[in-house]
């Protein structure tokens, strides 16, 4: 990373409620979120924003939200948030948590404006449409634990040496044969780009093109371990190296990460213009 590309994500980055003692506040305060530019990852990346090589969301899951009605009995709704990967801004997580806290002892009269209200907030936070969706009907089950689909890779018998990230280890990773497949590790994990604590996930990729080696493709997972950065840009990471070290005509890359502060966060990046998305919820989410 260029120092000029230093200097620019620690100004953008400062102001940043992660990594500092906060205070909680339990009134509506949309004053709380705070957004990260995509392009600090992307300008390393050397991706354009009027020419990104993929599309795709950044799903939420919102499990700890609460507020008042308006007779002051307390109303939970779990949530699913859909961020459009060309926004502005990615949605910094702690600041969305501190955000939906502040919901706690505020009155409204419906789930319906609560759903609203979050609607409009983080579309102005992202500088682009959110799409929020609420369930205050906790009987009615909206998601099941699942797994991935494809082939996991975890099994493979490899040596491992190498936990910084090191798109070097994708040198060759094409072999002869053209295949559609789709391969899922759990091994990921790297770190958050400014506290360092672990971000655990799982990612599936799912690719047309020459077969990828999986066991190259495990070793450059696994390399993330000690990586400092935020959820969305490891994903955009993962593809942009798969997409300049693999012979791939089409790629999806999906990541599941662990819930945090009662929100888990789970990127999607794709060469289709409107990739699908199965939200199951892993066991470890």
């Amino acid at each position: 990373m260029s120092n000029s590309t230093l200097y620019d994500q620690d100004v953008a980055l400062t102001g940043l409620s992660l990594g500092k003692v906060t205070e909680y506040k339990c009134h509506y305060d949309n004053s709380l979120l705070q957004g990260v530019p995509r392009s600090l990852n992307r300008n390393e990346l050397s991706l354009e924003a009027n020419s990104l090589p993929f599309y795709g969301i950044d799903l939420w899951n919102i499990y700890e939200l609460s507020w008042l009605n308006s007779k002051g009995k307390p109303i939970v709704a779990t949530g699913v948030v859909k961020v459009p990967y060309d926004s502005e801004f990615l949605i910094e997580s702690k600041s969305f948590k501190l955000y939906l806290n502040s919901f706690n002892q505020s009155k409204f009269d419906s789930v319906e404006t609560v759903q609203k209200i979050l609607s409009n907030d983080l579309s102005a936070c992202a500088k682009k449409p959110v799409e929020v969706t609420l369930n205050a009907n906790l009987n009615t089950v909206v998601d099941e634990l699942g797994t991935l689909s494809g082939i996991n890779i975890d099994e493979l018998d490899i040596e491992v040496d190498q936990y910084q990230l090191s798109p070097n280890l994708l040198q060759d990773i094409s072999l002869e044969e053209t295949v559609t497949e789709t391969l899922y590790s759990n091994l990921l994990k790297s770190n958050c780009l400014i506290t360092s604590q672990p971000d655990w996930g799982s990612v599936q990729i799912s690719y047309t093109g020459k077969q990828l080696d999986q066991e190259k493709l495990l070793r450059y997972l696994v390399s993330f371990r000690q990586h400092n950065e935020f959820h969305e840009q490891c994903v955009e990471r993962i593809f942009c190296d798969l997409m300049a070290h693999g012979s791939l005509t089409s790629l999806t890359v999906y990541a599941r990460y662990t819930r945090r502060g009662g929100l888990d966060i789970n990127p999607l990046r794709s060469t289709e213009a409107s990739p699908s998305i199965d939200n199951v919820r892993l066991v470890r989410q």
